[in-house]
């Protein structure tokens, strides 16, 4: 079935007015409104214009109907054009629904290669993760802005753009650099398998912080889907790992601070969508250049400015910093009398670096086309894939860990949510 077709139905059953039967002998007056021309009405929602369509039996296919009762009309032709334009809308909404399932499925990729990726690079910097952190934050600014400098000469970034208000980006600058303080403090004294647990309290932060601020009203099998999605990933995760008894030990503090780290996430990610949402109300767009790079250089101002205590969490002494970043450069190069201990620098932590900074490009355009909710969902389905990537005989990372006892029970339960999420009930019209 075509798509113009398929809008035919559906707007002919749309409308349940009714009005007496058209006299065939009578020239409504207001039929010289219909002077303008149908390029004057935009492809979307011909309610905004006092116009419905109807289809009724035993008559001529289509009744251009004002909701006005007072102004009636009938134009097979008007009514025709009507029709495509409203196809039109209606193929522009199922690209839009393809469009965002092929940034989700590119997020959820490139979300297992920077897990996987980010693994592989502290093979050869196993003794620098800190010097790869502050290469990474840092690397971003240039990269982001040089980036932004050719889309400014290539036209698609615009002054206006570019003049857009500092002052939420400086807000986004610091959220990102508070929430990696908190969570490189709490990541010091938690296990690893404790995390990813604790990262599930991300999406319920999401959706609070989406009504809070973004008015958003969640059906109840959207929540439910969300809270499945949760308890799949840490079924996954936490099956056969002791992660319960790794947060006993390392008290209620410091697992209160990493959940903290989450929220200050999650009110980065809504403050991003509240600038593109604001932004299209205003009939204008931000660039996703323009918003990681502004975002990128108040983050590494920050960060520059956290360093002693970013430092100290590392193990670092702040005195010996220099000295820890030329040692990390060193092996991250691959050169001088680290070598033999940084086999597979420079190109793994480039390539985490590059995978990294495009799975951050994609989770961004995402939010900007869809939520922050389905962005985290997108993310967080990638969780037990990268799992089930550590089961694969990667290089340099030597023997493959097995997959948790729970993974299928997980990730079925973790699909079901996905799913439930998904589902949209069906709703009866009235005839």
């Amino acid at each position: 079935m075509s798509c113009s077709r398929h809008v035919t139905t559906t707007t002919a059953t749309a409308s349940t007015s009714t009005s007496s039967p058209y006299d065939r002998h009578r020239n409504p007056p207001h039929l010289r409104l219909l002077s303008l021309s149908v390029a004057s009405l935009p492809p979307l929602n011909l309610h905004c214009r006092g116009i419905s369509l109807r289809s009724l039996e035993r008559s001529p296919p289509w009744i251009v109907q004002s909701l006005d009762p007072d102004r009636r009309l009938r134009s097979a032709g008007f009514a025709r054009r009507i029709v495509e334009a409203a196809a039109a809308e209606r193929c522009s909404s199922g690209g839009r629904r393809v469009e965002i399932l092929v940034a989700a499925a590119a997020t959820v990729v490139l979300g297992v290669g920077n897990r996987v990726l980010y693994k592989l690079a502290l093979v050869p910097l196993k003794q620098y993760p800190f010097f790869l952190a502050q290469f990474a934050t840092f690397g971003y600014v240039l990269v982001y802005f040089s980036i932004l400098y050719f889309r400014r000469h290539a036209g698609i970034v615009t002054d206006e753009m570019l003049c857009l208000p500092k002052a939420p980006f400086l807000a986004i600058g610091f959220l990102e650099a508070l929430a990696a303080a908190s969570g490189m403090a709490a990541g010091a004294i938690l296990s690893g398998a404790s995390i990813p647990i604790l990262s599930q309290t991300f999406l319920v932060w999401q959706l609070m912080l989406s009504a809070i601020f973004l008015g958003r009203r969640y059906r109840f099998n959207q929540i439910v889907g969300c809270l499945l999605v949760a308890i799949g990933v840490v079924i996954t995760v936490a099956s056969g790992s002791g992660a319960s008894v790794s947060l006993k030990e390392a008290g209620i503090f410091w697992t209160l601070l990493m959940v903290a780290s989450f929220f200050l996430q999650a009110a980065d990610t809504v403050l991003k969508e509240v600038i593109f949402l604001k932004a299209a109300k205003q009939g204008c767009s931000v660039d996703l250049f323009v918003m990681n790079s502004y975002g990128s250089a108040f983050q590494a101002l920050f960060i520059s400015l956290l360093l002693p205590f970013l430092s100290k969490m590392w193990g670092v002494p702040f005195s010996q910093l220099p000295v820890y970043l030329k040692d990390g450069a060193t092996c991250f190069l691959n050169i001088g009398s680290l070598s033999s201990e940084c086999q597979g620098a420079p190109l793994l932590p480039l390539l985490f670096v590059a995978v990294n900074m495009a799975f951050n490009v994609s989770l961004l355009h995402l939010l900007k086309i869809s939520s922050a909710v389905v962005s985290c969902l997108a993310s967080t389905f990638s969780v037990p894939l990268s799992i089930y990537a550590f089961t694969l005989p990667l290089p340099y990372i030597g023997v493959a860990s097995s997959l948790p006892t729970g993974f299928v029970t997980g990730v079925v339960v973790l699909l079901a949510g996905l799913l439930v999420y998904a589902w949209t009930p069906s709703v009866t019209s009235t005839h």
